[in-house]
């Protein structure tokens, strides 16, 4: 059974999403006339934090936004969605454990 809480595993997850997704964005960018395009994998990396670009943070603010801005809009969203996904994981799995050592 897992001992330790879901809310500290999930906020460890989250961490290591943003620092995963932002050295995949710097990458990406750093190389991107190297390789003619982004680095192969970098959007599935960065998928949580485009999701909240597009879908949350854009209806609220224009494109016109700084890149600063833009960024650490995209690294909260990825924070937030992976460490929103984890929770329920670890949830369902708590509860799926559960179910199952009654049986």
């Amino acid at each position: 059974m897992i001992n330790t809480k879901t809310i500290t595993i999930a906020v460890y997850a989250g961490l290591i999403s943003v620092v995963i997704g932002a050295a995949a964005f710097a990458l990406s960018w750093n190389l991107y006339n190297v390789l003619g395009g982004p680095v192969p994998g970098s959007k599935v990396l960065l998928f949580p934090g485009s999701l909240t670009l597009i879908y949350v943070w854009h209806p609220l603010f224009t494109e016109e936004i700084n890149f600063w801005p833009k960024f650490a809009l995209q690294m909260f969203g990825q924070f937030f969605v992976v460490t929103t996904m984890t929770m329920l994981c670890i949830g369902l799995a708590k509860k799926l454990f559960r179910i199952t050592q009654k049986q």
